[in-house]
């Protein structure tokens, strides 16, 4: 009796493929003949899982890419300001693997510059990201008194370092390091919790914050 295959490993595979072909030469070289090679399986195969067209591969492929980084997994600081610096070092490629999506996504994100498919989930997540930030951002200086419109300028920052992380990973040949990362967020926490002076209800608690280097 033939062993049977799980559908969803099975697509997971193909997406892998696909990852690893962006990876070494770009997504323009994404055929399904090249697919079929990476995994040993035939076109027909393939297009058993997917239809006739590589761009249900594709699409299914940035779905894989998308889920793999929101579910990351990360023990979150209690503090506020350290908890930024734990999602935002989870987010910057620190491993091989995650080294190679990401160069994956990159590419499908210059590719969603022309192509309105892929930018609507493409700007999804972004925007996704960007509201996590702010709100992780403003529970951090929950004690300082800033308005909503610094707050939105400095969330567009902290999430600024997120794409710079990115960018920076895809054109390098290795991992960032994890370390480097954390202590670049961690120093620019610091920098922009100084910026603001503290709130009258943080004072109020502690009046020793005003005497705070």
């Amino acid at each position: 009796m033939a062993q049977r295959v799980d559908p969803d490993a099975r697509r997971e595979q193909i997406a892998d493929a696909v990852i690893e072909e962006i990876a070494a030469h770009g997504l323009r070289s994404v055929t399904l003949a090249r697919i079929a090679t990476r995994t040993g399986l035939a076109i027909g195969s393939i297009r058993h899982y997917f239809g006739d067209t590589l761009r249900e591969v594709m699409r299914f492929t940035l779905g894989i890419l998308i889920q793999r980084i929101v579910r990351r997994d990360v023990e979150l600081s209690d503090d506020p300001a350290t908890r930024i610096a734990d999602v935002i070092t989870l987010a910057a490629p620190t491993s091989e693997q995650e080294r190679t999506e990401n160069i994956a996504f990159v590419e499908y994100r210059v590719l969603a510059r022309t192509d309105p498919e892929f930018a609507a989930d493409i700007a999804a997540t972004s925007l996704a990201g960007a509201e996590a930030i702010r709100s992780l951002l403003r529970d951090a200086l929950d004690d300082r008194t800033i308005d909503e419109e610094a707050l939105r300028r400095e969330a567009l920052l902290l999430f600024t370092l997120i794409e710079g992380f990115s960018l920076s990973s895809a054109l390098s040949s290795s991992p960032l390091r994890e370390t480097d990362v954390r202590a670049v967020v961690t120093a620019t926490m610091h920098r922009l919790r100084d910026a603001y002076p503290p709130a009258e209800k943080a004072v109020a608690r502690d009046p020793e914050i005003l005497r705070s280097p």
